[in-house]
């Protein structure tokens, strides 16, 4: 249970790391004016996007795994489900980021940067909410 706790930790920081660093990709993206500049951070995006989505997924599989270790307590805990419903935002979030970076590649994108500087903050508020339930485990 431990290695499973251990490693679901250590992909959550890889998969997290990303959605830190991605949507700063974007805010450059948008506020260079440089086409070589633009060009080389949507090759950036799109790399980080495809290194960091494996992680997504190995977060969720050893979540899961972590669930079935006592699912009876797990499934009836509020906390959880709270948490459950962060996880599923942040799927969203990580799929919308890979929309961004495909407008990007394809010179499509017309948001601002200070439209991504709010929408790089997303996760922040996330991992916040998600950590103080998974430590204070209230209701």
């Amino acid at each position: 249970m431990l290695w499973l706790r251990a490693l679901h930790i250590i992909f959550v920081v890889c998969w997290f790391a990303g959605l830190f660093y991605l949507p700063r990709l974007f805010v450059n993206y948008a506020a260079s004016e440089h086409p070589e500049t633009r060009a080389h951070l949507a090759m950036m995006s799109r790399k980080l996007y495809r290194f960091v989505t494996p992680f997504m997924v190995l977060t969720i599989v050893f979540g899961l795994s972590l669930i079935s270790l006592n699912v009876d307590y797990y499934l009836s805990a509020t906390w959880l489900w709270l948490k459950l419903a962060g996880v599923a935002f942040l799927v969203v979030y990580h799929f919308q980021c890979g929309h961004y970076v495909k407008r990007i590649n394809a010179n499509q994108d017309d948001h601002s940067h200070v439209f991504y500087r709010f929408f790089n903050e997303v996760p922040v508020l996330f991992l916040f909410a998600i950590v103080f339930l998974v430590v204070l485990k209230p209701f």
